[in-house]
């Protein structure tokens, strides 16, 4: 069955850096989009980002261009995603999903905590 297990959450200071990484198994990775979704405590999931089954193609929700980066390894069967310039408002649980943006009935993993703090 289908597997996601993310990891590389934690707490960092606000402009600090952190590499989330999903792997992934039970299903043709190389063949699907992938996407990023996070959930602010109190609130409902927000897609993040997406990338192509190449990693040709990209995209992110407006407020983490240019600090967030989505990549992938096929041959790994992971995800990435990079976030720099962390800001509070990024503390969430961080979650890969297969599927692209409007993909919300696809299962996603048990996440990731991150947490922007000073």
């Amino acid at each position: 069955q289908v597997q996601l297990v993310e990891s590389g959450g934690g707490l960092v200071q606000p402009g600090g850096s952190l590499r989330l990484s999903c792997a992934a198994s039970g299903f043709t990775f190389s063949d699907d989009y992938m996407s990023w979704v996070r959930q602010a405590p109190g609130k409902g999931l927000e897609w993040v980002s997406t990338i192509g089954s190449s990693g040709a193609s990209t995209s992110y929700v407006y407020s983490v261009k240019d600090r967030f980066t989505i990549s992938r390894d096929n041959a790994k069967n992971t995800l990435y995603l990079q976030m720099n310039n962390l800001k509070p408002e990024d503390t969430a649980a961080y979650y890969c999903r297969r599927g692209g943006r409007y993909a919300t009935s696809s299962p996603r993993g048990q996440g990731t905590q991150v947490t922007v703090s000073s």
